[in-house]
């Protein structure tokens, strides 16, 4: 089972406040770990919206907005992908992590292919494809 760990951003990481040096050496740490347990697929830490966009779709209308976005509790700071064996050991992984007070993480399952009561061809052979040009990366 595939999950993604969303960080939720804070007034701090939206101002553009950097981690310190220690936090970055504790977040090293527990990714290490995660990591060497075949866990941790990918993660990142987010740029503030300041510097980002949205697209907004209205029928065949894109409307392109300009960054910063207002509501904070509703914004990211970074992500994880990991690869768990029940969203039970995803939840023991994340209380582990290395947060403070205050800072709210959600986890949500991601979909896999078999998870689809009907997969057309076409889209099982774009899956396929697509896996195996990831693991010649």
């Amino acid at each position: 089972m595939r999950f993604m760990v969303l960080v939720k951003a804070s007034k701090e990481s939206e101002g553009g406040v950097m981690p310190d040096e220690k936090a970055l050496v504790e977040m090293n740490k527990y990714n290490e770990q995660l990591i060497k347990a075949g866990v941790m697929l990918a993660g990142d830490g987010l740029h503030p919206t300041s510097k980002g966009k949205r697209v907004r779709f209205e029928g065949s209308k894109r409307t392109v907005l300009d960054g910063p976005f207002t509501e904070t509790k509703e914004l990211l700071a970074g992500y994880w992908i990991w690869q768990c064996k029940s969203v039970e050991e995803a939840v023991e992984w994340l209380k582990r992590a290395p947060f403070d007070g205050g800072t709210e993480v959600e986890l949500r399952q991601i979909f896999e292919l078999e998870d689809f009561p009907v997969v057309p061809d076409e889209v099982r052979k774009l899956d396929t494809d697509f896996k195996a040009q990831q693991q010649k990366r």
